[in-house]
């Protein structure tokens, strides 16, 4: 089984901030409007854990785009 790529969850984490901040979102904001929890947003921000497939689609319905956006990674 191959080992997750940290710098691929760095990247994420990274993605789903600017696009929070893009938007003009608290951690808060999203966790509430994602249904998770604020501290697990501030993890997943730092790359601190990976993430499941599930909540990642609960946070890109929270940004209203589709979630294969989240994987273009421009930074």
């Amino acid at each position: 089984m191959k080992k997750i790529n940290q710098e691929t969850v760095y990247k994420l984490g990274q993605k789903i901030r600017i696009e929070r901040q893009k938007r003009k979102m608290s951690q808060e904001t999203l966790a509430e409007l994602a249904e998770l929890n604020r501290n697990f947003i501030g993890m997943v921000e730092r790359g601190e854990t990976n993430i499941t497939v599930k909540n990642l689609e609960n946070i890109a319905n929270a940004f209203e785009i589709d979630i294969q956006k989240l994987f273009v990674f421009t930074i």
